[in-house]
């Protein structure tokens, strides 16, 4: 039994996993989406969000916690200056998985896994909420019905 045991295994040494999903989330910070199977999907997701998060809180000891992750230096300047304060009004699920099917070889069910986009591009400047304006009561045409004379 498996009590407590969090996480896919994916058929792979511990080593090789985890070197799979630090290949993964590179790639998915430098080139903002990449297809691969369905559980790893789920897997990369919980990693690089957690990378985005670190971007969001900015400090130096962050960008060494995510450079121990991340392959490139350049991707995680990239997280730091770029793609972390596009994200700083948002708590979290900066990652939307999308499945696309099964692979034809093997049948696997495939995921697209992508950067939030609407998030993506940052404001120039902070909206106001606008307040709705009062509506007035639409009055219509009644008919006044004359009085009987008695």
């Amino acid at each position: 039994m498996r009590h407590g045991n969090a996480g896919r295994r994916l058929g792979r040494k511990t080593s090789h996993r985890v070197a799979m999903f630090r290949n993964m989330v590179t790639s998915l910070l430098e080139h903002g989406k990449i297809t691969t199977t369905d559980a790893k999907a789920k897997e990369i997701r919980v990693v690089a969000e957690r990378m985005i998060t670190l971007g969001k809180r900015g400090d130096l000891h962050s960008m060494r916690l995510a450079a121990a992750v991340i392959r490139e230096k350049s991707i995680v300047t990239k997280l730091f200056t770029t793609i972390a304060p596009c994200y700083k009004e948002r708590l979290g699920g900066y990652t939307r998985i999308i499945k696309l099917g099964v692979r034809q070889g093997d049948a696997a069910p495939l995921s697209l896994i992508e950067l939030v986009e609407a998030e993506m591009k940052p404001s120039k400047a902070k909206l106001t909420p606008v307040k709705p304006k009062p509506v007035a009561p639409v009055i219509t045409e009644v008919e006044v019905a004359s009085e009987p004379a008695a």
